[in-house]
């Protein structure tokens, strides 16, 4: 086995322990630290990738790995996340069990991913890093637009969330990805526009943005889907 076809292993690996380091801050109450970890694994998940594209070094090995390490740091951490915030908005000592939804269904996400083969060229449900991202920078954006208070401070929002996206990631609804067969405007506006659009926001808002940008994600692959273009 080649050194070059373990860099992206090796970055996949990184996306885990990142989880991992993710999941122990979290745990010790530092929710804010837990969920920079996340972005963190993002970084990694979408290099891992890029390199086993770049060095032509993609295998069974590392499809089976990604979404193993997927599972920690995009399905049980931001479970962690969901439950310690909730769990702190609360005296309800079984409500922030509900949150937990997001780990049950970012498992099942990933085995329907790995056998689904219509999602080669769009996502067919949320993927599990845009889920967690979501959750992970919501306190964040909280920071930035304190009118959110009434929202991120009751418990039952945080349910009523996790359930939502949770049953996101497992619909049939199209989402764009950003793979693009050219590079002609025509044949990207939306993904031209959901990059720029996230560009913007995170000038604004810094990493609070990032909320903003996965609702902007799936208002875009909405209107996509209802005009019909590719």
């Amino acid at each position: 086995m080649s050194i070059k076809s373990q860099i992206p292993n090796s970055l996949t690996l990184l996306n885990l322990l990142s989880g991992v380091i993710g999941i122990s801050f979290v745990l010790n109450g530092n929710i804010q630290s837990g969920a920079l970890f996340i972005v963190l694994s993002a970084f990694f998940d979408f290099f891992d990738g890029f390199a086993a594209r770049l060095l032509k070094v993609s295998g069974e090995l590392g499809k089976q790995l990604d979404s193993l390490a997927d599972m920690v740091s995009f399905g049980v951490l931001p479970g962690f996340i969901a439950f310690q915030t909730c769990q702190q908005l609360t005296d309800l000592e079984w409500l922030p069990y509900l949150t937990l939804i997001i780990p049950i269904l970012s498992a099942y996400r990933l085995a329907k991913f790995n056998i689904d083969t219509r999602q080669s060229d769009r996502f067919i449900g949320v993927p599990t890093p845009a889920n967690a991202l979501f959750f992970s920078t919501l306190p964040f954006l909280g920071e930035k637009w304190r009118f959110l208070d009434g929202i991120l401070l009751n418990p039952w929002s945080w349910v009523i969330l996790a359930w939502i996206f949770s049953i996101l990631l497992v619909s049939e609804i199209p989402l764009i990805a950003l793979k693009f067969k050219n590079f002609k405007p025509a044949d990207n506006l939306f993904r031209y526009s959901l990059i720029g659009l996230g560009a913007i926001l995170l000038l604004i808002f810094g990493i609070g943005g990032i909320p903003l940008i996965i609702v902007s994600y799936l208002i875009l692959s909405l209107l996509e889907n209802a005009i019909g273009t590719s």
